[in-house]
């Protein structure tokens, strides 16, 4: 007699399968990037194309380099490498050496991805991670901004990006400080429409706080992210820079300027929601978002630099294992332990 094919079919778990795939997650991150890049590089030109291609290359290359045999293939097609470049590119400023840029991106996979044991095993956001070491290595070059380009010059490439590695050029164009370098250091504010729209200098792709706010409701929409992270960031700056305000309302800038500033705004919606990085409890969300907050106006008001960004969203991917593990909830049909 012949078996028959059952009709109850057992498997293991997980048993709700969903839409969502790391590669489909990660084509929304570049869909929503899609406006904030090209902005971009209608602000600075060809030179920040350059860049952004370069910054792409060294990770996707990195990423095919240390990828086994069997998976370099697979390991491009989910994106996660073209993310972390593109990322990358866009808090670089446009003058950066090419070399440089490439360089952020070798370093972004390999210290910030695959030395952790690949996607889903680092402890730190790996553009983050590559744009860490350009700054500790190369600070002037990382500090250099040139102003928006016009018309004609949007086909001019900087001399600086074509340096060739370790060797000095003179900046070929008028650098300009930051909105926050301006304020930090010239208490001269930026009027907030130019924050807004993003005619200011800076890195690529922290001009515009307008598409990155449409980028950010695109991502919540299509429930890639964790909205009670970049909320409780937000509202704890707005929060702490008010206080201060109310001190001292000419030191210290004014909500509104420290929302739409510098990074915070394309450090809040796509680093520190990163999935792997950010702990994955509500109530861990909410704490990790108010640190990243806390970090950034404690940094940006009392530290050396006028930026902060960065450095409080990895302070805090440091304590999130910390965090996942004393805000794991009860389980169920259980009471909590007595000391």
């Amino acid at each position: 007699m012949n078996a028959k094919d059952p009709e109850l079919l057992l498997e293991h778990a997980p048993l709700l399968q969903q839409g969502m795939s790391t590669p489909q997650a990660m084509r929304d991150v570049i869909y929503s990037l899609v406006p904030v890049t090209l902005a971009g590089i209608w602000f600075f030109g060809l030179s920040a194309l350059l860049v952004l291609v370069v910054s792409i290359l060294g990770a996707m290359l990195t990423e095919w380099v240390f990828s086994s045999a069997e998976n370099k293939t697979e390991s491009l097609w989910d994106a996660s490498a073209l993310v972390t470049g593109l990322l990358l590119g866009l808090t670089l400023p446009p003058g950066l050496p090419l070399w440089m840029a490439f360089l952020g991106g070798v370093v972004a996979i390999g210290f910030g991805k695959i030395i952790w044991g690949g996607l889903g095993n680092n402890l730190f956001n790996p553009a983050l991670v590559g744009r860490a070491f350009l700054l500790a290595t190369f600070p002037i070059a990382m500090t250099t901004w040139n102003p928006v380009s016009d018309v004609d010059g949007f086909f001019m490439v900087h001399a600086t990006n074509l340096a060739l590695p370790f060797m000095h050029v003179e900046p070929d164009a008028m650098t300009s400080a930051t909105p926050l370098g301006l304020f930090k250091f010239e208490q001269e504010a930026t009027p907030i429409i130019n924050l807004f729209l993003g005619n200011t200098s800076g890195s690529l792709g922290e001009t515009s706080g307008l598409l990155l706010l449409l980028g950010g409701l695109y991502l919540w929409w299509r429930r890639d992210l964790d909205w009670r992270i970049p909320a409780s960031i937000l509202l704890t700056v707005v929060v702490f820079s008010g206080i201060l305000g109310l001190f001292d309302a000419e030191r210290f800038p004014t909500p509104l300027f420290s929302l739409f500033s510098g990074g915070l705004l394309l450090g809040t919606i796509y680093m520190a929601t990163d999935p792997v990085t950010s702990p994955i409890t509500p109530k861990g969300a909410w704490i990790f978002g108010c640190g990243i907050g806390c970090l950034v106006v404690l940094i940006r008001v009392w530290g050396g630099l006028p930026e902060g960004v960065m450095y409080a969203i990895l302070l805090m991917n440091a304590a999130t294992p910390l965090i996942n593990r004393y805000t794991q909830p009860t389980v169920f049909g259980r009471g909590k332990e007595r000391s």
